[in-house]
């Protein structure tokens, strides 16, 4: 890949292309994993034993709090994520992550659990790792019916954002376009927290705020935004955007700061209106801002990652504060995680700064999975099936999987002892992103200090891509 296609792998990407496992960690084939401890055949299984068993390894210890999950598909009944229910508690954000980018059942997770914070919960939002523009764009199509799905997906869904372009999401935004129908004066709404790109339709809805409340600005607002509105499909615009010199991309980003700034002087007619209005300008800042940290640098990458995570923080915290929506945010889970997988890299997520600014509304969801496939990008910059086999011994998933059930949940924060120890300790994990394999192997990380609740997946197969 050229430079500018081997960042759009780490920019457009979630967070987890940077930090994917090398194939060989887990690519042997070891026995099928045994199951968990059993009691003795020759004294029955009581309490006792039991409470025994909880202390003599941690996969028995967890499988005492385990819950397990009839389905990982989106439909039928939900009454076994009632226990998912007692753990979101009263959180406003619910942070659920992936260990891949793209495999079915982590989509089809996704959309089973935001049917049940839906219609148990309350939940009104769901937020993803793609452009601001983008959510604007799928907001209008789930709540007026506006465009075509299919071409909205396509024409969104580009670059290594294409990984959202499967018909996993497809069914997930079709139930919630069909929820809306149901429930106009209650709709289900759809947020794209990401700065990676700033589609055509921001600028025209900061011109048409500024047309109507502040006309004084039109042409100050036409002069600064000279140039920057799209008229190419996303993946062109952004190749070409990072073509531009340094000292450009400073100067463009320093021209969508003062648009930023014309709009804070004095709010215009309507509260409501002028909200939007400054967060789509503060959306299309946030991307020249991005563009403007100099990625020929190697010193400048951590505070361009961790300024890239502050932003779909703050988008998220911006929707849920103006709506009062409560959100399900699907992220990697690196990008979920309240502490870094790579702190070097990394070293600060959008996890740790949603704990920051909303405290306890906020919970994170790691997903992880023992084996199986997905799709990612290649070393040739196409896109592949890969395969994992089982986890190797003294890894987090090698212990999951020996738990008592296939699929489930686990509420991180209220585990035996012998649990506790075993999460408070470091071990390797999976952490597939958008590229495979990654520039980081197998990191190691602290469940217990990383995610609020777990859901573990036996097996994993990959996504239906549309395109």
């Amino acid at each position: 890949m050229n430079t500018h296609k081997a960042l759009l792998a780490v920019l457009l990407a979630p967070l987890g292309a940077t930090l994917a496992i090398a194939p060989a960690a887990f690519a042997t084939t070891p026995s099928a994993p045994a199951a968990a401890p059993a009691p003795s055949a020759a004294a029955p299984a009581g309490p006792m034993q039991a409470a025994a068993a909880a202390f003599r390894s941690p996969e028995a210890a967890l499988g005492q709090v385990a819950h397990p999950l009839r389905t990982t598909e989106p439909h039928g009944s939900l009454a076994d994520l009632r226990p998912f229910g007692t753990m979101v508690g009263d959180a406003r954000v619910v942070g659920l992550g992936e260990a891949t980018h793209s495999s079915h059942e982590f989509f089809t997770v996704k959309h089973r659990i935001l049917r049940y914070l839906v219609e148990e919960k309350g939940f009104r939002a769901f937020a993803l790792e793609a452009p601001w523009s983008t959510g604007a764009r799928l907001d209008t199509y789930l709540t007026r019916g506006e465009g075509d799905l299919k071409q909205i997906m396509d024409e969104e869904f580009q670059g290594t954002y294409r990984f959202w372009n499967t018909a996993e999401y497809r069914g997930l935004l079709q139930w919630m376009r069909a929820y809306n129908i149901k429930h106009p004066k209650d709709p289900v709404r759809f947020v794209g927290d990401d700065n990676g790109f700033a589609g055509a339709e921001l600028y025209d809805k900061v011109s048409a705020y500024a047309a109507k409340a502040r006309p004084e600005l039109t042409t100050q607002l036409t002069q600064l935004y000279q140039g920057l509105r799209p008229t190419t499909d996303a993946d062109t615009y952004v190749n070409e955007y990072l073509a531009k010199p340094l000292t450009e991309r400073k100067q463009l980003a320093e021209r969508t700061g003062r648009a930023v700034n014309l709009l804070k002087q004095r709010p215009g007619k309507g509260a409501d209106a002028y909200a939007w209005a400054l967060q789509h300008a503060t959306a299309i800042h946030q991307m020249t801002t991005l563009y403007a940290f100099d990625w020929d640098d190697p010193q400048a990458i951590p505070d361009a990652m961790r300024y890239r995570d502050r932003v779909m923080a703050e988008n998220v915290t911006w929707w849920q504060r103006q709506t009062g929506n409560k959100i399900m945010l699907g992220a990697h889970n690196s990008h979920v995680a309240l502490k870094t997988y790579a702190p070097t890299s990394h070293p600060q997520v959008q996890g740790d700064f949603l704990r920051k600014q909303l405290g306890r509304g906020y919970l994170s969801v790691g997903l992880t999975f023992d084996q199986g496939s997905f799709n990612a990008l290649g070393q040739d910059g196409g896109v592949h099936r890969f395969a994992v086999g089982p986890a190797e011994p003294g890894t987090a998933e090698h212990t999951l999987d020996r738990v008592r059930y296939r699929n489930f949940l686990l509420d991180l924060r209220d585990t035996p002892p012998t649990a506790r120890t075993w999460l408070a300790a470091p071990h390797t994990v999976k952490n597939i992103g958008a590229t495979y394999p990654g520039i980081a192997d197998a990191p190691q990380i602290q469940l217990a200090k990383t995610h609020d609740v777990l859901i573990h997946l036996q097996r994993v197969e990959a996504a239906h891509m549309l395109k």
